[in-house]
Formats: C-alpha cells, structure tokens, sequence
C-alpha cells in the first residue's frame, strides 16, 4: 500500500502503515485501511450525512484508547464537519461527517478502528432514523443467552407488526433496529425503545434487566439498553471493526441466523466479503421508510 494516494481528488497521506494493531495476529494499521477502502461502498450509506465518534487506538488494540468526537484543527480544510452543542460535554462539538471514501479513509488513517454513528443525520439531528435495542450481556451470561434475548424481542416486533434488523455488535452482544424513518423525535425514540425493552424484560426476567448499572444488575443479568436512543449516543457502525481479538466486524445477520450457536467470532475483516457476495447488504431496510409507531403500540395493547 502506497504512503500517498488520491482518493475523490483529494491527496491522502498515510502514516505508520506496518505498525501492529493486533499482536497476537499480526494484523496493522494498514490492513485497517485497505478494510475501509475495501468495505466503502457496504458502509458508507451508515455513516452519510451523520455525526462520528470515532473510536481511536494509534497503538493497537492492546494500548490504551480515547473517543474523539471534535474534528480539531489539524484536519484538512475539505473534511465536513458539523457543529451542534452536547448536552454531556456542555459545549459546542465540530464533528466529523463521512460522506465519501476519501473522508473514511482519513478516518481511518487517524487509527479509528471503529466508528460510530449518530442515529439521525445533520439534516434532521433531532429525528433518528432508527432506534436500536442493545442487548449487552454481563460476564455471567452466555452468548445463547444473548440470543434468546434478541428472539424475545424479535417476537414483540412480530406482535406489534414490524421488522427490526439484528447485526453482531462485533463484540459480547446484538444490536436490533428498528427503521424510524426521521418520523419521531428522539424522546419519543428512547419511550418507544422502552416499551420494547420493558416487554423483552417481561418474557425474560430471571436473566435480563432494565438496570443500567453492573454492580447493581449483576454478573448474571443481560442488560436491554434503550438509552442508547438519545442524541448523541452512538453505537459502532454496521461493517466497522470492532478493537477485538480476530478483528471482529459489525454484522448483520437474517433472523434465521440468530440461533443458539452463533457467536460474533464468526465474522470478521477477512471473511465478511465473502458473505457480501452471497447475501448483500441485510441492513439496508434500516434506511428505508420507518414504523407506524402509534399502530404498533395499538398492536401491543400499550
């Protein structure tokens, strides 16, 4: 790989490309780079026109880490950016917005193994396009567990009469989505997402909660997040690495994979384009037009 390229008309210039991100695989900070590249036109429809939190490990997996959200100073002058005010750092951040392959792969050049979008975009930051159910287990739980919990919640979808979209977190967990379609703003997001996440609660209490803290929850109790449906909060992207041992990736799954058996191990930034050329993008009606969600709360008797 070349230390100078020129990608959408503009001049990228990469540094340290053979610096070890993994060392047990011996995988750098230059494969990073040629996955981007590669996996651009399957995620960049994520990232368009959305906030980032990036994600940063300049020294590899093993070294410590940091979330750089404020595109600072030192990017180029055609790099998009937008400003908005956030409420947890109470001051105007400038982020980054990725709409091209030569800004991902900046991005990615700054040693942002995973990248993590807003769920609303610039043009409507205050109406999400899709809400996501994190299903994040403890140390106690098995990764059956997990995916009895993402079946739980796949069956009070199927009762209030629409889809959601199950991928690997890339990590200990799922992430289900359900298309919103910019319809509704984010409070009316996270209390929709609360429903679901009280139900799945109530089909599974002996190992799932709504307790957000892990001394209080326990070693034992998978935690059903829907606090993730506020502004700002993010979760890794569909296709992005995760900082993981094997270089694990996002990914999304039919429904029919989601069973006892399956762990996130499975897929990874070697293999997940042979999947691509089988099943395309499963993701993509994440995008489209979003719930009815007053019928759907009709359907579940709420």
């Amino acid at each position: 790989m070349e230390n100078t390229v020129t990608v959408d008309k503009h001049t990228l210039e990469f540094t340290n490309l053979d610096k070890i991100y993994w060392p047990k695989e011996k995988y750098t900070k230059g494969d990073v780079i040629l996955y981007y590249e590669k996996i651009a036109s399957y995620i960049l429809p994520y990232l368009k026109n959305r906030p980032l939190s990036l994600l940063r490990h300049p020294n590899g997996i093993e070294q410590p880490a940091f979330f750089h959200k404020d595109v600072g100073d030192s990017a180029p002058k055609w790099i998009q950016k937008f400003e908005i005010f956030s409420e947890s750092a109470n001051k105007d951040i400038n982020y980054i917005v990725c709409n091209n392959k030569a800004t991902l792969l900046y991005v990615a050049n700054l040693g942002s193994i995973e990248i993590n979008p807003w769920n609303s975009t610039i043009k409507k930051p205050e109406n999400p396009d899709y809400i996501v159910i994190d299903i994040d287990p403890s140390d106690g739980n098995t990764f059956d567990q997990v995916v009895e919990t993402a079946l739980a919640v796949k069956e009070i979808l199927d009762k209030a009469g629409i889809d959601g979209y199950c991928k690997t977190s890339g990590a200990s967990g799922l992430h289900i989505y359900i298309p919103f379609g910019a319809k509704y703003n984010y409070d009316q997001a996270r209390d929709f997402a609360h429903v679901i996440a009280s139900l799945t609660v109530e089909l599974l209490p002996d190992f799932t909660t709504l307790e957000r803290s892990l001394s209080k929850r326990g070693k034992n109790n998978i935690y059903v997040d829907f606090l993730q449906n506020r502004r700002g909060q993010t979760l890794a992207c569909a296709y992005s690495i995760r900082p993981k041992p094997g270089a694990t990736v996002s990914t999304p799954l039919e429904w029919k994979e989601v069973k006892k058996g399956l762990t996130p191990a499975q897929f990874d930034f070697k293999n997940i384009f042979k999947r691509l050329e089988k099943k395309g993008d499963l993701f993509a009606p994440v995008l489209e037009k979003g719930i009815d969600m007053k019928k759907a709360l009709k359907n579940l008797g709420v």
